[in-house]
């Protein structure tokens, strides 16, 4: 592509001289910049000739937005921006400033990101955590969940109302049901007020865990984001490989910092007796029933039960 100076340098004067009066001519008779000019008649001609520039990218950006193709295709200089002209009064002198202001989609689709920044998943699926969630989708999706569903909404009310509580939630029911989706939707929808969230996916966490080993910083970073956050999520808690380590000095020392503090939620097939003999037992030290209880303690009275029904829906997609 050609600089513009070349492109100057191939042109005479006059042919220059010419485009430049027919630019100069169309940006004064454009009916926008004509309501603009009525906005401040202290303006002159000369004052509209230098900053026939700035006229121009103002119409041009205009029209673009109002036949906006989209934000991912943008035309403008900055995309998801337009060119807004303003007048200040600089040493008696009115002075033509440019700015650049974002417009209604961009504002949308920034606010939308600003919500996704303050969820941290680890090793649950982004597509569950990126995509728009509707209630009536749903319980539509499967009728039978719809009473779990509304005990999901009436704890995200209340907590928009009164505030950050200390006690969780158990969604507790078999494979496929939807409890990690509905999960997401909560974390969604409090995160429109400013919350943060984490969620954990416990099976493939249990693995990484040792791979931190190496990584003391990495390892003590990760488990105080989970203490501190808001909102708390290990989905599928009971499916790992539990081994005492984990049970002892990583779930026991996040649940007990946050019991009376921030609330806690778990995702299980299991009920409470089943996620208690889990606990109980490791490959390495065999059953330690005690050990089981104590870890059990710290979740059980400080989480209300939801029951989760309806059909798997994995196994119905499979098929």
């Amino acid at each position: 592509m050609e600089s513009m100076s070349e492109v100057l340098r191939t042109l005479p004067f006059a042919a220059l001289r010419k485009q430049a009066e027919e630019r100069y001519r169309a940006v004064l008779q454009d009916p926008l910049i004509q309501k603009w000019r009525a906005k401040y008649p202290e303006l002159t001609d000369e004052d509209i000739s230098l900053n026939l520039n700035k006229m121009y990218q103002y119409v041009k950006e205009y029209r673009a937005c109002r036949e906006c193709p989209g934000l991912d295709k943008c035309p403008n200089e900055l995309e998801g921006h337009a060119t807004r002209l303003v007048v200040d009064e600089i040493h008696g002198r009115p002075q033509i400033y440019d700015q650049k202001v974002p417009c209604p989609r961009y504002m949308v689709w920034e606010a939308e990101e600003a919500v996704k920044r303050r969820i941290t998943s680890f090793y649950v699926d982004q597509a569950t955590l990126k995509r728009g969630y509707d209630l009536k989708e749903i319980v539509r999706a499967d009728s039978e969940r719809a009473e779990a569903v509304g005990y999901l909404v009436d704890y995200i009310d209340r907590t928009k109302e009164a505030g950050l509580p200390a006690r969780g939630l158990y969604l507790q029911g078999p494979l496929g049901t939807g409890k990690t989706f509905l999960m997401c939707y909560m974390l969604y929808e409090l995160a429109k007020q400013g919350l943060s969230g984490v969620i954990v996916y416990m099976p493939d966490f249990a693995e990484d865990l040792k791979a931190m080993f190496g990584e003391p910083q990495k390892l003590k970073d990760t488990i105080e984001l989970m203490k501190e956050t808001d909102l708390l999520v290990f989905d599928d808690i009971g499916a790992e490989n539990m081994n005492p380590w984990l049970r002892d000095h990583v779930l026991g020392t996040i649940l007990n910092y946050r019991m009376n503090r921030k609330p806690t939620f778990f995702t299980s097939n299991y009920e409470f007796s089943g996620l208690e003999k889990h606990f109980s037992f490791t490959s390495k030290d065999g059953e330690e029933e005690f050990k089981g209880q104590r870890i059990m303690d710290r979740i059980r009275h400080y989480v209300d039960i939801i029951e989760v029904h309806g059909t798997n829906k994995r196994m119905q997609e499979r098929e």
